[in-house]
């Protein structure tokens, strides 16, 4: 059990409630095993609110961009905290590894499939890693629908959709399969949009 990710925890569980009032809806989704929480990106934030969305014994890793590993301190704390670099823009084996460890380990990894922040929706697309990801592991995707741009006391609701499994036809995924499936688990958090509104 990670110590200081739960210290972490307990002292931001409360600030993220009062600045980001939310509500949270469909946990039970969340299998007791590995998974992969693929998440939409509007805002940094979206890490945060996730995690205290999440019990504090949800043995949550977290896949960020390699740059905030450079920042003095912050890397350092990142680390701590259970999150590890992924470089993007190219095929990252290290990180590869540490996601399918994890994720062979039984902990949920959180990862944003579209691979960075996003200002329009409409001209995102997801990324096949997270579906090689799955199927390399045999472990499900949890589509998260984050709610909208982040803004300080404004409510919002954090959506946990039914598990998905992408089907291959072979041993490995094909590259058209990847497109495909990291498509489909793209189409199921923004479909959680509708269920957004706070109640």
């Amino acid at each position: 059990m990670n110590r200081f990710y739960n210290f972490v925890y307990t002292i931001l569980k409360p600030l993220i409630w009062l600045f980001f009032p939310h509500r949270v809806v469909g946990l039970e989704n969340v299998p007791e095993g590995g998974a992969l929480l693929c998440a939409n990106h509007f805002s940094a934030w979206d890490p945060f609110i996730i995690a205290v969305s999440l019990p504090k014994n949800s043995r949550l890793v977290v896949m960020a961009k390699d740059e905030l590993f450079h920042i003095p301190v912050v890397g350092f704390l990142l680390r701590k905290l259970g999150v590890f670099p992924v470089r993007r823009g190219g095929n990252d084996l290290t990180a590869m590894k540490t996601a399918i460890k994890s994720l062979n380990g039984g902990k949920r990894l959180l990862v944003f499939p579209e691979g960075t922040r996003i200002d329009n929706k409409e001209e995102s697309e997801a990324k096949g890693g997270v579906v090689l990801m799955s199927t390399r592991t045999n472990t499900p995707m949890v589509p998260v629908y984050c709610g909208e741009k982040r803004k300080f006391l404004r409510k919002t609701t954090i959506v946990f959709g039914e598990p998905y499994s992408p089907v291959i036809a072979g041993r490995r995924a094909t590259a058209e399969e990847n497109r495909q499936a990291a498509e489909e688990i793209r189409r199921r958090i923004y479909a959680l949009e509708e269920v957004n509104a706070w109640k």
